[in-house]
């Protein structure tokens, strides 16, 4: 049987969906720097993952985003997601994740939060520290372990 992924990009209306995966973490602000979130689609693909996946980022960088209406898109779909995976390979010029930063403080505690980064990544100290005394977790460090925790995360995985 063929599983279909619904994904809903930046600025597309945001479905009610009972079982879904924001992709969280630092974002391109242009084409040419390269996103991590194709990639975790191909693994939430490859996982068979047949809910939605809501990813804050243009589907084609065609027209520039409003910047209020995208901070709107992006805080209804963290408010609707049943799972939130935050990746943050942190790259202080390209990826430098101020957003992130406090989209992380605001939803660790949810119970919905999941996280992970790099290995050896730079200036996630704070988050790797918050994310083991709220959740008594450790950082997941490869992206792979992470999409694969964020189907198996009990909100996202239940049956519709």
């Amino acid at each position: 049987m063929q599983t279909t992924m619904n994904v809903v990009y930046a600025n597309q209306p945001i479905p009610e969906a009972p079982r879904s995966i924001f992709l969280a973490g630092p974002t391109p602000r242009s084409r040419e720097v390269r996103s991590w979130r194709p990639e975790a689609l191909r693994i939430l693909n490859d996982l068979s993952y047949d809910g939605t996946v809501f990813v804050p980022e243009p589907f084609d960088w065609g027209q520039p985003s409003d910047y209020l209406q995208q901070v709107e898109w992006e805080y209804q779909g963290l408010e609707t997601a049943s799972c939130i995976a935050f990746w943050v390979p942190r790259d202080r010029l390209l990826l430098p994740g101020f957003t992130t930063n406090v989209e992380f403080g605001g939803y660790v505690r949810s119970g919905r939060a999941l996280y992970g980064r790099l290995a050896g990544s730079v200036k996630n100290g704070y988050l790797d520290w918050l994310y083991r005394k709220v959740t008594s977790r450790e950082p997941h460090t490869e992206l792979h372990s992470l999409m694969s925790a964020a189907v198996l995360h009990p909100a996202s995985s239940a049956s519709s």
